[in-house]
């Protein structure tokens, strides 16, 4: 196999695992403000795991394309975000809690399809129903791999990431007005440094679950 023909293998083994991973992300955000009351990106329809819903032309396709293929060392991307209106929630929730609930839905998706996918690899692992060097066990890691580091990333707690509603929702409600506070005025610079040193800032709690997850399905 040329070199070319490595580097669409690549692209392959890191796109569709990653549209995936970003489409299921956003359809939890969308199920879960559903549940709360909020109709909105169901009327946008949003609410779906078709991929052709979710896909950024520049951050799902373009940016990743260039990153593999430049082999920088450097991954990173994203999926259009899905409208959520809080004041649509139920009034049986208040909205800050609303909005913890609908951010976490992603990152807590993107873990249930990272246990999926270590679950599905032990079963051909252990069965040897498949090579180990074949493409689909290599799908099979790229998606555990990219689902944890989604989750964890995720998590940061900077805006626009799932992690400052959720932290917001967490908070007593002076502190997070004062977090909202700092995120509105100083954001876009935290966001540019969780950009560049952002696979620094999810290594150990990366490494933490995909350990514990091979640990579990006996893949190590």
């Amino acid at each position: 196999m040329g070199s070319g023909d490595n580097i669409i293998m690549e692209i392959i083994l890191v796109l569709v695992p990653m549209i995936l991973s970003l489409s299921v992300h956003e359809f939890a955000h969308a199920w879960s403000a559903r549940l709360l009351g909020d109709t909105t990106a169901q009327a946008e329809g949003r609410l779906t795991l078709n991929p052709l819903a979710h896909i950024d032309p520049i951050g799902t396709l373009l940016l990743p394309v260039i990153l593999i293929v430049s082999a920088s060392g450097f991954f990173f991307g994203w999926a259009k975000p899905v409208p959520v209106n809080p004041t649509r929630f139920t009034r049986k929730i208040s909205m800050r809690k609303g909005m913890l609930l609908t951010a976490a839905a992603g990152p807590a998706s993107n873990l249930v399809l990272a246990v999926v996918s270590a679950a599905i690899l032990a079963v051909f692992w252990h069965g040897d129903l498949v090579a180990t060097d074949s493409a689909f066990v290599g799908l099979l890691i790229r998606m555990l791999s990219i689902n944890i580091a989604l989750a964890v990333f995720n998590l940061i707690p900077i805006g626009p990431l799932d992690g400052q509603k959720v932290l917001v929702g967490l908070l007593p409600y002076e502190s997070a007005t004062k977090f909202e506070r700092f995120n509105y005025q100083y954001g876009s610079w935290a966001m540019l440094a969780v950009i560049i040193f952002g696979a620094r800032l999810i290594a150990i709690p990366y490494s933490a679950i995909i350990t514990a997850l091979l640990t579990v399905f006996q893949l190590r």
